[in-house]
């Protein structure tokens, strides 16, 4: 009936026919566009069907679209929606002939005729013709309607279907015992294509759907909570190929600095980083920081002078240790040393008041598992292929604004009144509250991730893209980042709500048994090796405060205040403590407070501040 559809007329005939009366064995023949095929089965029909299914499965054998619709006579709009309700062909096109897909297998194909896929009801391009070994050039669109009829098969069966005899290689093998990770790669008409997976087998499936990708414009067909959505604005790498690039980085990188996670401080539930890229070549990516910890500082251990960690959660350790590299950066632009200013990655801005990154450069933030709050208490397990996105978008508990709990993990929602922490409320034994990591991402999605003080300095700061090694669901985290505050209003120019990438990875992290650990480590492109600090206290086990504590970052600022006070984005006198120096960027308070308006505007709740007192801190002399 499908074949009949896409020719009509053809006419089967039967060929033979074989066994014995009670298992007789039919031979069916259809004849398409002066190709003749065979099928065989029990029945008539069933051999019919198997023609028919081979007919179909041959115009895979054209290596792109044009060539396979040239050969089912016919030509295809290049603007034909496979995925619309109001398709002017069958619902059902070649569904009667698709193998069973193995429970286990994450892989089958799917084509979207324009080269495009749909996530949360939005339309994303994807960008074809990648350049070798993991690059991708920023391309137009071109639309490519390939069809595959081949819905079930393994990629590496397609790919060799398609380019016989193909030789894969190992690549590499690193990872943790319980959580290994192989790279396999093959090259297809002189281009290398790489895949990871926790097996060689899943690897090399991996790398053969990265080539089908690339050459053919075939697409893993994923749960719409599985698909990557897309940044706003121009898309420098492949999504799952940036992904995938970032995680094995970061967790190679924790590798080196854990003698290959044997050291007592590998112990983590939760691992953070972020990659600096500076083109369209991830090869050339590098990381920036990483961090472990879940962790939040016990309110009797805050100091009013700046000196303790009050957030240990990865990736909040893993953004402070960003702004240091932001202002090693700047240091290295002031220095004396010609070769020093020209690995900076700022830039002056044209009107010289001020700096920002030069063009191209990109940071990524990769998190082993989503972010406590919002992304994560939807979301306790991996996505499944029946998993089509969250079934109750519009529940009250949906974006509310969470905070983590003193001693302890997890999150609860913020309370309707009373979002004010006093220092002697806390001291006197009243559980200081936090808020959650999705609402501090959320917050630099606005704000932007270089803090007040940098603001100084620099524009807006942004990352690129945010990628979970482990339960991501798009509606979820997509909702926690920015889709929830889409409303805000009055924004300064300089600021906007950065909507970054949102991805998981192909090979999802494994879940890190036993209890938590009590420390967080913290490594900064630079240091030497890693910072122990204990969460309970925020400092060191010596009570030595920690290279990212505000009194030392503070310090840093105050030194590049004082060399850069005629070129400042903002002007004012020196300011005789952090709480003023924070104040007085005031385009970033006005970006925050319309944060802050857009989450109750919302119903979502009210940010729960700190007490004041623990900014009130000026410099020793």
């Amino acid at each position: 009936m499908q074949l009949n559809e896409i020719k009509p007329g053809l006419q089967y005939k039967i060929l033979s026919q074989t066994g014995p009366v009670h298992a007789p064995v039919f031979v069916m023949t259809v004849e398409v566009n002066g190709q003749l095929f065979e099928g065989s089965g029990p029945t008539k029909k069933k051999a019919k069907l198997n023609a028919a299914e081979k007919a179909l499965r041959s115009f895979v054998q054209f290596p792109n679209a044009s060539e396979a619709h040239m050969a089912m006579g016919r030509t295809l709009s290049v603007h034909t929606d496979f995925t619309s309700d109001q398709a002017d062909f069958p619902d059902m096109l070649f569904n009667a002939f698709e193998t069973s897909i193995p429970a286990d297998d994450p892989f089958y194909l799917a084509s979207i005729s324009n080269g495009s896929f749909n996530s949360l009801g939005i339309e994303y391009p994807l960008l074809p013709s990648p350049v070798p070994n993991l690059g991708q050039a920023p391309l137009p669109l071109v639309p490519s309607p390939f069809i595959s009829p081949t819905s079930g098969k393994n990629p590496v069966m397609i790919l060799n279907e398609l380019r016989p005899g193909l030789k894969y290689d190992f690549v590499s093998e690193s990872g943790e015992s319980h959580a290994k990770n192989f790279v396999m790669s093959v090259s297809v008409d002189a281009q290398s294509f790489q895949g990871s997976g926790r097996n060689k087998k899943l690897a090399k499936a991996r790398a053969a759907q990265a080539a089908l990708s690339a050459l053919f414009n075939m697409q893993l067909d994923q749960a719409p909570s599985s698909q990557p959505i897309p940044r706003e604005g121009l898309q420098l790498h492949l999504p799952q190929v940036l992904a995938d690039s970032v995680s094995r980085l970061v967790v190679d990188k924790f590798s080196e600095l854990t003698d290959n996670f044997s050291s007592p401080h590998s112990r983590r539930k939760v691992l953070a980083g972020v990659v600096m890229t500076t083109g369209t070549d991830v090869k050339d990516a590098e990381v920036i920081c990483v961090s472990t910890g879940t962790k939040c500082i016990n309110g009797e251990y805050m100091s009013d002078r700046g000196l303790a960690l009050n957030d240990c959660h990865a990736e909040i350790v893993a953004r402070r240790s960003l702004i240091r590299y932001l202002y090693s950066q700047l240091e290295y632009f002031l220095s004396n040393h010609e070769e020093e200013q020209q690995t900076s990655i700022f830039t002056r801005c044209e009107n010289r008041q001020g700096f920002r990154l030069k063009e191209n450069v990109q940071f990524h933030l990769y998190i082993s598992t989503s972010p406590c709050g919002d992304a994560r208490i939807f979301s306790p397990h991996e996505a499944g292929m029946e998993d089509q996105g969250d079934r109750h978008p519009n529940r009250k508990a949906r974006g509310q604004l969470r905070t983590k709990i003193e001693s302890g993990e997890g999150t609860i929602p913020v309370r309707s009144t009373n979002t004010i922490q006093t220092w002697d409320g806390v001291l006197q034994g009243e559980r200081l509250l936090t808020m959650s990591c999705s609402d501090k991402i959320a917050r630099w999605n606005v704000v932007g991730l270089q803090g007040s003080l940098m603001s100084y300095f620099t524009e807006a700061i942004y990352f690129s893209s945010i990628i979970l090694g482990s339960l991501y669901h798009a509606d979820h985290l997509s909702r926690a980042m920015y889709q929830r505050i889409t409303e805000i209003e009055d924004l300064p120019q300089s600021f906007s709500l950065n909507r970054p990438l949102l991805s998981g990875i192909s090979n999802s992290e494994a879940r890190q048994p036993g209890k938590a650990p009590n420390f967080s480590v913290n490594w900064t492109v630079g240091d030497q090796g890693l910072e122990l600090i204990n969460a309970t206290t925020g400092k060191d086990d010596l009570g030595r405060p920690s290279r990212l504590c505000k009194h030392t970052l503070y310090s840093r600022w105050m030194r590049l205040h004082c060399k850069l006070s005629s070129t400042l984005r903002i002007k004012t006198v020196r300011p005789s403590s952090y709480h003023d120096a924070k104040q007085a960027a005031v385009e970033y308070h006005s970006a925050k407070h319309a944060l802050f308006r857009a989450f109750h505007k919302a119903g979502l709740g009210a940010w729960v501040k700190k007490p004041i007192e623990q900014d009130q801190f000026a410099l020793g002399t």
